[in-house]
């Protein structure tokens, strides 16, 4: 059961207009975007259990490419992958970030059990929900399999399992999570993974490839609704977690994409001049018409790029696995140093 927080009075910086007292992490960076010039959204705070939820949905919508792009590669290159990532060693751990309802992966975690490797699956999701559904159907599938999952923000985690076991580690981060991050965040990340992983660890990476603007944009403006009910529930859970009164109708969801950079980005736009209260921040945030929130990004990356970060970060890159369009690739690196 989730607890209502606690109200506080506080107190603010008034250079800064942030709190002096501790909040949730959820309160600080919402206060810190909508307190913005250009008000933002951090994408992080999509994935609670019902926008886990919704996104399952988008996996399943025929426009979204992605998904059948991905698991087209592990269906059918799955003893190649298994054989590259796992050549060096028989006992490691799989530490998987952003592991969902794991769809995807149970392909290739079959293919390894089945092979008598031995390892233990460590799946990480910031959803409990999400995480317990995939250890209950794991159970089932694979009743030999270790399963031990890690519910949090996957840095956090990252933290808190370096060095846990001494054995050999192979990472995943899968769907193209990893287009969602912006140029800093990027950089975080990857510094954080390169700290994580120890020489001779693996990682593999899912990357969206660069393609024709028009299968971009359809699958992130969707007939379905089914994106603009993701970004929307971001909104609803500041409802629902911090005593705020976003009223949904007020609001539509915008997408674009820029084919030089390869960056999809989408806002959610006021309709019209409009005050909403965060009850949990002592806060009220204007809205004019038309002024906009962005909530996230998502690259699309070409094979160069994607070597150029191995490299910049410690790594090297042993294998692309591409599906047959050449709309995504599964990109395998090493830890080289």
């Amino acid at each position: 059961m989730r607890l209502k927080p606690v109200f506080l009075q506080i107190t603010f910086n008034h250079n800064m207009m942030i709190p002096k007292v501790q909040l949730s992490p959820l309160a600080t960076d919402t206060l810190k975007g909508l307190s913005a010039n250009k008000k933002y959204l951090l994408s992080k705070y999509f994935y609670d259990d019902m926008g886990s939820r919704i996104f399952q949905d988008i996996m399943h919508m025929p426009e979204y490419y992605l998904t059948d792009c991905e698991f087209e590669i592990f269906k059918n290159q799955k003893q190649e992958i298994i054989a590259a990532m796992a050549k060096d060693t028989v006992h490691f751990e799989l530490v998987e970030l952003g592991s969902g309802d794991g769809l995807k992966t149970k392909i290739l975690l079959n293919a390894l059990v089945s092979s008598g490797f031995n390892f233990k699956y460590i799946p990480v999701d910031i959803s409990k929900n999400a995480n317990d559904e995939l250890e209950t159907s794991l159970a089932a599938l694979l009743p030999s399999l270790e399963v031990k999952p890690e519910t949090g923000d996957f840095f956090k985690v990252m933290n808190h399992l370096n060095g846990y076991s001494g054995l050999h580690k192979i990472i995943f981060f899968l769907g193209s999570n990893i287009g969602n991050f912006s140029d800093t965040e990027l950089d975080f990340f990857f510094n954080h993974l390169a700290k994580y992983a120890r020489k001779g660890d693996k990682v593999m990476i899912g990357f969206d490839l660069k393609k024709s603007p028009n299968i971009i944009m359809n699958a992130y403006n969707d007939p379905h609704g089914h994106t603009r009910n993701f970004n929307f529930n971001h909104l609803a859970r500041l409802n629902r977690e911090l005593d705020a009164n976003f009223d949904l109708h007020n609001f539509e969801q915008y997408s674009s994409y820029n084919p030089h950079t390869g960056i999809v980005k989408s806002h959610l736009i006021s309709l019209k001049n409009q005050v909403v209260q965060i009850e949990t921040l002592e806060r009220e945030f204007y809205f004019k018409q038309w002024e906009t929130i962005f909530m996230e990004i998502s690259r699309k990356f070409d094979l160069e790029t994607i070597e150029s970060l191995a490299i910049k970060y410690g790594f090297e890159v042993e294998n692309h696995f591409v599906d047959s369009q050449k709309y995504f690739t599964d990109s395998l690196w090493v830890k080289v140093k």
